[in-house]
C-alpha cells in the first residue's frame, strides 16, 4: 500500500445514502476516490445473504476501477470475499490475530490516542485512521473530536507512517487536516450527501495533490 492510496478514502453503507448506493459508489469511483471501505452498519443495515451480495457488488465495482476494497470490522466477510484489506477498531479482534489471517493484505486501525497509535505501529498495522477530527453525524457513538493537533503530534513522532483522518471532514476543512500532516481524508457524508458527488471528489483530490 502507498500513502497516496489514502488520499480520498470513501466509506459507505446503504444507510448513508439518499439514493441507490451502488450509483453513489460508482460516481465516486469514476471521480477518482483512491480507496473504498465497505461499512454496512445501523438499525436498517442489510443482513444475511443481502448483506453479502451488496458487499460483492461494491467489490466488483472497486475491482473494475482498480481501487482497493476494504471491509470494516467483519473479518469473516473480508476472508470470504478475499477483500484487499480490513479496517478494525479498538474493540475488535487483536491485530496480531488479524495479521495471521490476512497475510499480504491491507490492515487499518482506528486510533484515538498515543497509546493506541504506538500499539498499532508495534503490531504491524499498514495505516491508521485518526479521528474524529471534527464533530461527526455519521457515527453516533464516536469519541469526542480531537481537532488537528493530534495529527500534528503523531506526524512529528512518525514522519513516514500512513495516516488518514476521519470525522466531520468536508471540502472546506480538508486543507487544515492535510496541512497538519494527514496523507488523506476519509469521508462518508461529504460524498454520500453531496448533490454533485463528482465535483466533491474532485475538490478533495485537488487539495491533496
Amino acid at each position: 500500500m502507498n500513502r497516496s492510496d489514502l488520499a480520498v478514502y470513501f466509506i459507505m453503507g446503504t444507510e448513508n445514502c439518499k439514493e441507490e448506493p451502488l450509483n453513489v459508489l460508482e460516481d465516486a469511483l469514476q471521480a477518482g476516490i483512491t480507496m473504498f471501505q465497505f461499512r454496512e452498519k445501523g438499525p436498517r443495515a442489510l443482513k444475511g445473504e443481502e448483506y453479502v451480495e451488496f458487499a460483492r457488488a461494491c467489490q466488483r465495482l472497486c475491482n473494475h476501477y482498480h481501487v482497493p476494497f476494504i471491509v470494516n470490522d467483519d473479518v469473516e466477510l473480508a476472508l470470504k470475499l478475499q477483500a484487499d484489506g480490513i479496517h478494525v477498531g479498538q474493540k475488535d479482534m487483536a491485530l496480531v490475530n488479524i495479521r495471521e489471517q490476512f497475510k499480504g493484505k491491507i490492515i487499518g486501525v482506528s486510533v484515538h490516542n498515543e497509546e493506541e497509535m504506538s500499539k498499532a505501529v508495534l503490531n504491524g498495522a499498514d495505516y491508521v485512521g485518526i479521528g474524529p477530527i471534527f464533530k461527526t453525524t455519521s457515527k453516533p457513538d464516536a469519541e469526542p473530536p480531537t481537532g488537528v493537533s493530534f495529527i500534528k503530534e503523531i506526524r512529528n513522532k512518525y514522519p513516514n507512517y500512513p495516516i488518514v483522518a476521519i470525522g466531520g471532514i468536508t471540502t472546506e476543512n480538508s486543507n487544515e487536516v492535510l496541512q497538519a500532516g494527514a496523507d488523506g481524508v476519509a469521508v462518508i457524508s461529504a460524498i454520500c450527501q453531496s448533490s454533485n458527488r463528482r465535483e466533491t471528489v474532485n475538490r478533495f483530490k485537488t487539495k491533496n495533490y
